[in-house]
C-alpha cells in the first residue's frame, strides 16, 4: 500500500524537532554500549511498522532495545526477563525526557553515561538545559511515522538492486534522516571533517570509502526548511552538480553539496514510488558513471518476492 501524508514544516515541524532531539537520547545509549561497526551502523534506528527502535543492546546487566512506538504513543524499553517499562510520549522539555529516559534505565539496573549533548545541531544545548516546551502533536507524529515507512520501503526496494556493499535503511539520529548507502568498494580521500558537533574522526572512518548515498530528510532539530529526499556522492566525481536527474522537481542544492527532490513532489505524483525510484536511480547512475564504478560487477535486477537472484558464471579470464 502507497501511502504518502502530506507533511507541512510550519504544522508538524515542531513536533518532529521534538522527537530528533529525543532520538539523539536514544541512539547515544545505543552508542555507549556497542562495539564500534564500520561507518556507525550499529548506532543507527530501524523504522518499523509502529515507529522505530535501536538494534538490540547487549549490556552489563542483560540486553535489551529503545523503541519508539509512535502508534502507541510511548517510549519503551524491551526486555527478555520483565514486562516492557516505559513512559508516555507527550509535550515535555528535553531535560524531562533525558531524565525520564537515565530512570528507566536505572530502575533496569543499567548505568550507561552518555555525551549528554546533541550531534550535528547548532547550537548543541545541552539536553538537561534544554527546558523550552515542546510540543507533542499525536496528528504530526502520524504523519511523520507513515511517511517514515513509506520512505523505508521504497528505499529497500532500490537497496535490492545493488549487489556490492551496501549499508541497511537505517535512521542516523544526529540528522534525523533516513539513508542507504552504495560503495564502488574503493577507498575514498580523507573526508575533510567539520560537520557542527561531530568529531571528525567519527566522519571520516564514515566516508572511509567510496559512496552514493540518498534518503529521507522529514525536518528537525537546528535546520529549517521542509521535507526532501536526497542523493550526494562522497568524493562528487567532476560533473555531478551538472549531471540532468530525474524528475524535473528534483535539483543540485549548491549549500547542502546534493541533489534535492521536494517531498512534495514525491506525495503529489501520478505514482509516487516511481517518483522516487526515478531520483534514486538516476543520482545514483550519475555517481557511478562520473565515477567510473563497475557497474556491471555491482549492480543486480530489482528483487522480487520469493525468487532467488539468477547467479551467473564467473568470467572467463
Amino acid at each position: 500500500m502507497s501511502d504518502w501524508p502530506e507533511l507541512s514544516e510550519e504544522r508538524d515541524g515542531p513536533t518532529i524537532k521534538a522527537l530528533h532531539l529525543y532520538a539523539q537520547i536514544a541512539g547515544k545509549v545505543a552508542t555507549a554500549v556497542l562495539p564500534w561497526r564500520n561507518h556507525g551502523w550499529h548506532v543507527t534506528l530501524h523504522v518499523g511498522p509502529r515507529g522505530y527502535r535501536t538494534e538490540p543492546i547487549h549490556a552489563a546487566a542483560g540486553p535489551f532495545e529503545l523503541e519508539f512506538d509512535l502508534v502507541g504513543h510511548r517510549f519503551l524499553m524491551n526486555m527478555p526477563d520483565r514486562d516492557r517499562a516505559g513512559f508516555a510520549l507527550e509535550p515535555m522539555t528535553v531535560a524531562a525526557f533525558y531524565e525520564r529516559v537515565l530512570s528507566l534505565l536505572s530502575e533496569a539496573g543499567h548505568i550507561i553515561p552518555i555525551h549528554a549533548a546533541p550531534n550535528e545541531v547548532d547550537p548543541a544545548t545541552p539536553f538537561m538545559a534544554d527546558r523550552a516546551a515542546r510540543p507533542y502533536d499525536r496528528d504530526s507524529v502520524d504523519r511523520l511515522r507513515r511517511a517514515l515507512v513509506s520512505a523505508d520501503r521504497v528505499l529497500r526496494l532500490f537497496r535490492s538492486a545493488f549487489l556490492g556493499k551496501v549499508s541497511p535503511v537505517h535512521l542516523f539520529w544526529g540528522s534525523f534522516d533516513l539513508a542507504v548507502t552504495r560503495f564502488s568498494g574503493r577507498r575514498a580521500p580523507l573526508h575533510p571533517g567539520g560537520i557542527p558537533n561531530l568529531p571528525d574522526d567519527v566522519t571520516r572512518e564514515a566516508y572511509s570509502h567510496e559512496v552514493s548515498s540518498a534518503g529521507f530528510w522529514p525536518g528537525g532539530a537546528g535546520a529549517a526548511g521542509g521535507p526532501f529526499f536526497y542523493s550526494y556522492a562522497y568524493p562528487a566525481p567532476d560533473g555531478f552538480a551538472e549531471a540532468r536527474i530525474r524528475p524535473e522537481a528534483a535539483h543540485y542544492d549548491k549549500a547542502l553539496g546534493e541533489f534535492v527532490l521536494p517531498y512534495e513532489a514525491v506525495r503529489t505524483g501520478r505514482e509516487p514510488d516511481e517518483v522516487l525510484l526515478a531520483f534514486l536511480e538516476s543520482s545514483y547512475a550519475a555517481a557511478a558513471d562520473l565515477g567510473a564504478w563497475d557497474r556491471e560487477a555491482l549492480e543486480c535486477e530489482q528483487g522480487q518476492p520469493g525468487i532467488p537472484r539468477a547467479v551467473q558464471p564467473p568470467r572467463n579470464g
